[in-house]
């Protein structure tokens, strides 16, 4: 699919896609959080929607100010996400510790793990699909007793070259650069691409409609509005066909973009927006972008 001249990822390198596996593409997700009440509410106040793809699970907590999430055995890496500007935390990992002040991205090692909330808000988790437990409780479960033929199986990246610990992330200290696309992270197992936030509407001249051969994109909206145009590419049986969908979502929500549906997303009215897509495993396309990956150096490719 093309991009507009000035988009970063028209400097992608074209890929000759493996035939398509026989079938349907599953159908988009989309959830608005705003509009459903939690998976989760504990005793303290914490708020907590569970989401998944195929390959991994979001645990979207609007926190209250003191509450310890933590994992027992957590098989690999996860990425924590803390989106407000006075976003205050404590992050314990074995005997490895580090403070969070800020929007910040982390990443947390295997074992066991906790986060104990400063100041209240957003905390997003984001899980491999070898996290069963997390897995198994999100609300979209049912949509996934079949395996999606179109992606391909889940295996983890390289461990650090540094070894596993905690490793934190300000935005702050990364100011957007042109021609880089976004502020990307990633670790062993995810990768997060905090796009460029906005005033306003995008203009509908300079969309950027794409498809993924064979892996799965989760947008997470933080704030704004978006209108999601999904385009579900033809097989040679009609009945896999869809119509075109141009689905509006007011944050928060979350939506899960399955291959090869050709998509792109619309931020529309008069306020502030921030996206942010999410891959697991990492894309290998945008990890051999010089530059683009911010802890590339951390973390080797396969």
């Amino acid at each position: 699919m093309p991009y507009n001249q000035d988009d970063p990822r028209s400097q992608l390198a074209t890929m000759t896609a493996a035939p398509r596996p026989a079938g349907a593409s599953f159908p988009p997700q989309y959830f608005e959080l705003g509009a459903s009440a939690p998976d989760e509410v504990t005793a303290d106040g914490t708020a907590t929607w569970f989401v998944r793809s195929q390959s991994c699970a979001l645990a979207f907590s609007d926190a209250a100010a003191g509450q310890r999430l933590a994992r027992t055995g957590q098989p690999d890496e996860y990425v924590v996400l803390f989106p407000a500007e006075d976003a205050s935390a404590v992050i314990t990992a074995g005997g490895d510790q580090a403070t969070v002040q800020g929007r910040t991205v982390a990443i947390v090692p295997p074992g066991d793990s906790e986060i104990e909330v400063g100041t209240a808000g957003v905390v997003v988790r984001i899980f491999s699909a070898r996290t069963e437990d997390v897995m198994a409780r999100c609300r979209n479960t049912d949509a996934f007793i079949e395996s999606d033929p179109h992606v391909t199986p889940f295996e983890p990246w390289p461990d650090p070259v540094d070894g596993l610990r905690i490793r934190t992330y300000a935005l702050a200290d990364v100011p957007d650069e042109p021609g880089r696309f976004g502020r990307i992270f990633r670790c062993s197992t995810i990768m997060v691409n905090y796009l460029p936030s906005d005033e306003g509407a995008r203009d509908p001249s300079k969309l950027s409609p794409h498809h993924h051969d064979d892996f799965e994109q989760i947008s997470l909206q933080l704030q704004g509005s978006y209108v999601h145009h999904m385009r579900t590419p033809w097989t040679v049986n009609m009945a896999h066909w869809r119509d075109d969908e141009h689905r509006l979502c007011a944050a928060p929500a979350i939506t899960i973009i399955p291959p090869p549906t050709i998509h792109t997303s619309q931020s529309v009215n008069d306020e502030h927006h921030q996206l942010i897509d999410i891959f697991c495993p990492p894309r290998m396309d945008f990890s051999q972008r010089p530059g683009w990956v911010l802890n590339h150096d951390e973390y080797p490719m396969p």
